[in-house]
């Protein structure tokens, strides 16, 4: 069994021992002691009970539903000593002040630096008799600084007596000083009026005219120019192989849509020519025979070529220049009137991978059967 103290607070104090002694019994506890205290934060309530250590939490669940109960504590109950209450306003004692202490007033007597004449000195103790009635010992004080002698002054000349005489300083005779004739200022000569200088105006100069960059036009793709074409190839086959200058003038002479196709056909007719005067009687190759005994060959009497692996470089080609304007069919067309006959197969593949006048370093054509 154990023995708690409990404390409360309360807002009213009717039937608050019922309602929280009722919340103590049926917790199992019984109510050994109780007290009931007003204060100013309301009615205090302090109880001892009784009962099991086992139910004390189901008493402080008890305690904290009854709504009578503002708040609560519940301590181990001590006998002998009265534990303040936990919710009783709190007094401070302080400790008494004391009064201001009273200013006292000091009297400093000052010595007068002359002899005070008996007139002042008459009034003097006629003040003083006046302040012995309300205060003796300031009377006293201006008994004494009148009746003590004042300090004697001694003379001046007896103070300068023993100095030496310093001996006469002569006067310095200032030297005179020659006047100074100042001559009157030279004229100045007059600057000439500045001569007017009438300056002719120049037309500004015409502003540049604008760079209207011609506006990108597709071409559409022509059949080649056939009577252009039949009227170069005689100059072809007889300047063979300086024959570009004669590619140039085709190419300017046909309408843009037809200049590709014109070059191609040009270029099968020359490589006609050429296996006809130079291989006909061959046999059939294949397609790699064909390029390195004829192809190859044929092709370098008229620029610097390179065949590897299905691919034929053209270097420098005299035909493609820069601007995007290719001329690498006419040596498709080469080609296709070149090898065209000694292909077992019968037919040439032919297709630009790149070209010089794109900015490429060669012209590239990829060559299949």
């Amino acid at each position: 069994m154990i023995e708690l103290e409990i404390q409360g607070l309360s807002e009213t104090r009717e039937g608050l021992l019922i309602d929280v002694g009722r919340s103590v019994v049926a917790s199992g506890f019984t109510l050994q002691r109780q007290r009931l205290t007003q204060d100013v934060n309301g009615v205090l309530l302090t109880m001892v009970v009784r009962g099991p250590e086992r139910k004390q939490r189901a008493l402080e669940a008890a305690l904290d539903a009854n709504e009578r109960l503002l708040s609560f504590h519940t301590y181990p109950f001590e006998d002998g000593t009265a534990k303040p209450h936990y919710a009783a306003a709190r007094t401070f004692a302080r400790p008494p002040v004391a009064p201001a202490p009273v200013p006292v007033v000091e009297t400093v007597a000052v010595a007068a630096a002359a002899a005070v004449p008996k007139q002042a000195a008459v009034a003097a103790v006629g003040a003083a008799a006046a302040v012995a009635v309300i205060a003796p010992e300031m009377a006293q004080a201006v008994v004494a600084s009148v009746a003590s002698p004042a300090p004697r002054v001694a003379p001046v000349a007896k103070l300068f007596a023993d100095t030496p005489v310093l001996p006469s300083v002569p006067e310095r005779v200032k030297p005179e000083v020659a006047p100074v004739v100042v001559g009157a200022p030279a004229p100045q000569e007059e600057e000439p009026e500045p001569e007017f200088v009438f300056y002719t105006p120049r037309a500004a100069a015409p502003a540049a005219a604008a760079v209207v960059a011609d506006p990108y036009v597709e071409v559409v793709p022509l059949g080649p120019d056939e009577d252009a074409v039949e009227k170069v190839v005689p100059k072809l086959l007889n300047g063979y192989p300086q024959i570009f200058h004669c590619l140039h003038s085709l190419e300017s002479s046909v309408a843009p849509g037809a200049r590709e196709s014109s070059l191609l056909l040009a270029g099968q007719r020359t490589g006609t020519w050429v296996f006809e005067r130079d291989y006909k009687p061959s046999a059939k190759l294949s397609l790699e025979d064909a390029m390195e005994r004829i192809g190859i060959p044929a092709l370098r009497a008229l620029a610097d070529v390179e065949y590897v692996g299905g691919q034929l470089r053209i270097r420098n080609s005299p035909l493609c220049k820069e601007g995007g304007r290719s001329s690498c069919q006419f040596f498709i067309g080469y080609l296709e009137g070149l090898l065209g006959p000694l292909l077992a197969s019968g037919s040439l593949s032919t297709f630009p991978l790149g070209c010089c006048s794109y900015g490429g370093d060669a012209c590239v054509l990829a060559i299949s059967e």
